[in-house]
């Protein structure tokens, strides 16, 4: 398992709960295209689960 993660937001937050909007700033993401690179532990891992459908992940 890798160190890190690279997330990238790919799709827009808009008309998503208020949890799921919560969620992408919670882990960094506020823009579209935006990538941050983050520790690849369990409570990321469940973040990035409850938006799967609007980032991309990379391992790194």
């Amino acid at each position: 398992m890798s160190d890190t993660v690279a997330i990238t937001q790919v799709k827009s937050g808009i008309g998503s709960t208020q949890k799921i909007r919560a969620t992408l700033i919670g882990l960094g993401l506020t823009k579209m295209q935006k990538t941050v690179i983050r520790k690849n532990t369990d409570e990321i891992k469940g973040m990035i689960k409850k938006v799967q459908h609007l980032v991309q992940v990379e391992e790194q």
